[in-house]
């Protein structure tokens, strides 16, 4: 199974940038779509992006279209979350995930350990 060390939290004012690497180990991560979720306090875990196994497709949470950009770079086993415009709302911890084909569905696993960001206004 693959797993995931990610890495690019911390704190920035509003209006700012940050990015998140989640790098994978094994050689099977460039077969997996990958998603970024969040989970503030005292809410639920919610997804925020998804890349599809090669690149080619993604999906944004409302809340962040337009001012987030997930990307990956198999060659480096990496997966990108490039956050701008960044609101208070935004605060959470984010962490990354591997989309398990299962069934006629999918489903996450080999959760990272997860990096607070912090947006302050």
């Amino acid at each position: 199974q693959v797993q995931l060390v990610e890495s690019g939290g911390g704190l920035v004012q509003a209006g700012g940038s940050l990015r998140l690497s989640c790098a994978a180990s094994g050689r099977t991560f460039s077969r997996y779509a990958m998603g970024w979720f969040r989970q503030a306090p005292g809410k639920e875990r919610n997804l925020v992006a998804v890349i599809s196994f090669n690149g080619d497709s993604t999906y944004y949470a409302d809340s962040v279209k337009g001012r987030f950009t997930i990307s990956r770079d198999n060659a480096k086993n990496t997966v990108y979350l490039q956050m701008n415009s960044l609101k208070p709302e935004d605060t959470a911890v984010y962490s990354c995930a591997v989309k398990y084909p299962k069934g006629g569905s999918a489903e996450y696993g080999s959760w990272s350990q997860g990096t607070q960001v912090t947006v302050s206004s």
